[in-house]
């Protein structure tokens, strides 16, 4: 991995989209407990063609699919650790591999860490109530920060972050690799809170304070909170911001689908704000397609 003092944020601008949506797009069964996990090993070259259809829409920095992998959620699943640490290291090689493809292109590639309920799934990630210990909650940081610190990924990006105590713990779990790069991208409820209720502010401050931050961000929030929260990472640090929202649909829960609709012009529109607002990198997270990459690339035109 490249030590956090050779990754400088500030010079990509565009992020990639939403993996697991576009995965389905192209066709790949995501609905198991593993989500787009399961492509890692069924249909790897669907991962890559959603990477390269990225890189072709404009983005400069990649995010592998290993989202939802961790020891924890594999051994739920009746696989064991072996093969969770292999389907990491494998979703940095396909990005690699989407990378090699674009030899003209300055590409960072961030490996993808969900937060510790993403490995229970039942949705907790988007309130953080766990019912572990904050040792536990460490141990399962640690497990996979491990496995990915050896490998060819450029950064490590701890996403949907939805505490102020996992990004503690995060903090803990890094604490035995001193040069790792990584960011964290908080999941929020409003314009100034985490989904668990601290506010972004006291968040981003504390994740600044540690040495191997190298940028600090939001994601896997309704757009029209962004610029508030862009407000609150400002006011807390002077960190590089990272934003990727939803595309701005609804998501219910009851009958597990997506309501409403989104226009990739409208959201490359609101990039351009985004932009305007301080942030440094600009991608898209759920439901989020290469059409939404493309309008954020023209943002910056």
């Amino acid at each position: 991995m490249t030590p956090r003092e050779q990754v400088h944020i500030a010079k990509f601008r565009v992020l990639d989209g939403g993996m697991a949506s576009e995965l389905e797009f192209l066709g790949a069964d995501i609905r198991g407990p593993l989500w787009s996990a399961h492509v890692l090993e069924d249909a790897p070259e669907k991962v890559i063609a959603v990477h390269r259809s990225y890189l072709e829409a404009g983005a400069n920095v990649l995010l592998t699919a290993s989202y939802q992998v961790s020891r924890k959620g594999y051994a739920e699943y009746g696989l064991d650790r072996g093969r969770a640490d292999a389907a990491l290291l494998r979703s940095v090689e396909l990005a690699n591999r989407a990378r090699r493809a674009f030899p003209q292109k300055e590409i960072l590639i961030a490996a993808s860490l969900g937060p510790y309920g993403a490995a229970l799934h039942d949705g907790s990630e988007y309130h953080g109530n766990y019912d572990c210990t904050f040792a536990e909650l460490v141990h399962f940081h640690e497990e996979r920060i491990a496995v990915l610190a050896g490998s060819n990924a450029d950064l490590l990006a701890f996403e949907t972050i939805p505490s102020l105590e996992e990004a503690r713990a995060i903090g803990d779990a890094c604490k035995s690799w001193p040069d790792l790069a990584v960011w964290f991208s908080f999941t929020c409820r409003n314009a100034n809170e985490v989904v668990h209720g601290e506010s972004l502010c006291a968040c981003a401050e504390f994740a600044a304070g540690l040495s191997q931050t190298v940028a600090i961000g939001i994601n896997c929030t309704q757009p029209a909170f962004i610029p508030g929260l862009i407000a609150e990472l400002r006011r807390a640090s002077d960190k590089p911001i990272v934003v990727y929202p939803n595309s701005g649909e609804g998501w219910d829960a009851e009958h597990r689908c997506w309501t409403g609709s989104t226009d990739p012009a409208e959201f490359g529109a609101l990039a351009k704000g985004w932009f305007s607002a301080g942030a440094d990198l600009v991608g898209g997270c759920c439901r989020t397609r290469p059409a939404h990459i493309r309008q954020v690339a023209a943002a910056l035109i």
